[in-house]
């Protein structure tokens, strides 16, 4: 079986990383980052990236807990705000919550847990503009890959610094970046609900699927040649089916075309035109 090499040059992607912050967030005129602190590995290195960008008196970190939410996921955001030594609010996000889902006594955890994410990025925005601040992002490669976000919730940012980057090279350049090992060692979790866990969820490791999805994205794998690789077919034909079920997440929304010049088809200027 084939069994890919996903190590990178960390020194080199910290390098372009925070010069990507720096850049995206000074083009427009500013100069500070904020950033939704789960207590995960994902936004632990957003972060990171951030306070390497900009400085630690230009970071903002927002705890946004809700009333389940493990002690685990405040305790290990706070880890990463005396370490780095950013600003920090903690916002608990149950009052603003918890209305939507008493409507409804048959609200499934899903459900539940796209209204937190969703709220959360209600918050962060609002927090954006009393800190003057632009929202990093915190999604991994193999999660947009896989869809496994919430539209208008965890997807949400001004600009992602790791989205280029699989789960287990978020690992590497973590712990070359000296985040807390509590929490590169824990179990990936949205937190949404007790003994939740990113893998259990998908059904299957980070590890395999990063594997799999670098031979695929990346190496320009088909299906077929992925299996006769040694990936277990049924597993090949998962990952395909839910990455492509999925692109609309990783889209703008598309604008019907009535005219000549048309947003995003024929009106094509640079990001920074005018400034």
């Amino acid at each position: 079986m084939i069994n890919p090499d996903l190590t990178i040059n960390t020194d080199l992607a910290r390098e372009i990383l925070t010069g990507f912050v720096r850049s995206e967030i000074t083009r427009v005129g500013m100069s500070r980052a904020i950033i939704n602190l789960s207590g995960g590995l994902d936004s632990a290195l957003s972060c990171a990236l951030a306070v390497a960008a900009l400085g630690a008196e230009n970071v903002m970190a927002l705890r946004l807990p809700y009333r389940t939410s493990s002690a685990d996921s405040l305790e290990h955001a706070q880890l990463v705000i005396d370490q780095f030594k950013v600003q920090s609010e903690t916002i608990d996000i149950s009052a603003m919550v918890d209305p939507l889902i008493e409507r409804d006594s048959t609200i499934s955890s899903v459900r539940k847990g796209n209204i937190m994410a969703r709220v959360r990025m209600i918050v962060l925005y609002d927090q954006s503009e009393v800190f003057k601040a632009l929202p990093v992002g915190t999604s991994n490669k193999t999660e947009i890959l896989l869809g496994y976000s919430t539209m208008y919730g965890d997807s949400a940012s001004a600009m992602n610094p790791i989205g280029d980057l699989y789960k287990t090279q978020v690992r590497q350049l973590a712990r070359a970046m000296n985040i807390p090992a509590p929490i590169i060692d824990k179990a990936p979790s949205a937190d949404l609900w007790e003994g939740q866990t990113d893998e259990k969820e998908l059904g299957f490791t980070y590890d395999e699927v990063d594997k799999l999805l670098y031979l695929l994205i990346d190496q320009r794998y088909s299906p077929q040649e992925a299996i006769e690789a040694g990936f277990n077919e049924s597993f090949v034909k998962a990952v395909t089916a839910r990455v492509r079920r999925n692109q609309f997440k990783r889209m703008q929304p598309p604008i019907a075309k009535v005219s000549n010049r048309t947003i995003g088809y024929d009106f094509l200027y640079l990001r920074d035109w005018g400034t």
